[in-house]
């Protein structure tokens, strides 16, 4: 059984995410299908545009198959670890690196996995209902899927931001920091969709939907994240942020760093410093080495039990706090 379908007409293949159950998350089958698809639909002339959407309207993509990675590192299964990432990794780079326009309709979450097989891509849509994050620190691990690459080439501080407290975008908000390319209002997705199918010039199809005016309002205060993540030091910026007495936003990133496992932060500090002068395949190159040697670690396991398997959301990260972590592990895991 295959959770993607896939058809070709008027030009366009569309691909359809169909695992609604788990709201989309990547398995192994799902990452070699669409690899299988998309390396086909390259060297086809019948085949102009390619068109991704979702079957759920909850979600696009809610990440990868977590709970089934941890249960590789659970079983010592390293192969599979390596096998599962790296071709996840190698869809990416596919998708960025596509001979032909690739268009995502993101209508629900699109989370971990879910935007590195949309943000590679050249046109990304949005709705109102968009809900765009990665929140890979919380269960023991790091923003990869190319992230280590696009977080540090958005807005000032955004991708430090994003990395470290897992916040969640809205669509007109990824629009404003570049994870998106278009806004389009939910109600009107059917009918940007069905002109894509039609095969009709992409600037009239996306016309039919955008909204303009939208798509660059945010309350994002960009200026704070500027201001306390625009540095790649943990220590220093959960110090900033806890020094801003009285700050709401500011004591709710710390709570939101604060989930995440201690060493996942300064794993993902470290990433995304380096990231900032890396090509995109040195960054996955680095993201796969990292992820070997992150998954076998205990905060993994854990932290993926907390949020996934038990869901009480109380994991117990070892070491429990940022300045107790070993500097040696963080270079480990890193490759430094």
């Amino acid at each position: 059984m295959s959770y993607i379908r896939s058809s070709v007409a008027n030009g366009v293949g569309e691909i359809v995410l169909d695992r609604p159950k788990a709201l989309n998350a990547l398995d192994q089958t799902m990452i070699d299908d669409m690899t299988d698809v998309l390396r086909r639909w390259a060297d086809d002339d019948t085949v102009e545009t390619v068109l991704v959407t979702s079957g759920s309207e909850r979600a696009f993509c809610a990440g990868g198959d977590i709970r089934a990675i941890r249960d590789n590192a659970l079983s010592g299964d390293a192969a599979a670890i390596t096998k599962y990432f790296g071709s996840e990794y190698e869809l990416d780079q596919l998708i960025a690196e596509y001979p032909k326009p690739y268009i995502t309709l993101i209508d629900g979450a699109a989370m971990g996995g879910g935007l590195g097989i949309s943000v590679h891509g050249e046109i990304r849509v949005v709705t109102e209902k968009a809900l765009m994050a990665m929140p890979e620190t919380a269960i023991g691990f790091f923003p990869d899927i190319g992230a280590t690459y696009f977080l540090p080439r958005l807005p000032a501080g955004v991708g430090m931001w994003l990395g470290l407290t897992g916040a969640r975008v809205t669509g007109s908000d990824a629009v404003t920091l570049g994870l998106a390319t278009h806004y389009v209002p939910r109600e009107r997705l059917g009918a940007v969709a069905d002109s894509i199918r039609s095969g009709a010039p992409l600037v009239e199809a996306l016309g039919l939907g955008v909204d303009v005016d939208a798509a660059h309002d945010t309350d994002l205060p960009l200026t704070k994240i500027a201001e306390y993540f625009g540095d790649s030091s943990v220590p220093g910026i959960l110090g900033g942020l806890r020094g801003a007495v009285g700050d709401d936003w500011a004591a709710e990133m710390v709570s939101l760093m604060a989930a995440g496992s201690p060493t996942s932060l300064l794993v993902t500090a470290r990433l995304i410093e380096l990231g900032a002068s890396s090509l995109l395949d040195e960054c996955f190159e680095r993201e796969l080495r990292a992820a070997e040697r992150i998954c076998a670690t205990p905060d993994f396991a854990e932290g993926v039990r907390a949020v996934l398997v038990d869901k009480d959301r109380d994991p117990h990260f070892s070491p429990a706090e940022v300045d107790a972590v070993d500097v040696g592990e963080i270079a480990r895991i890193v490759g430094d």
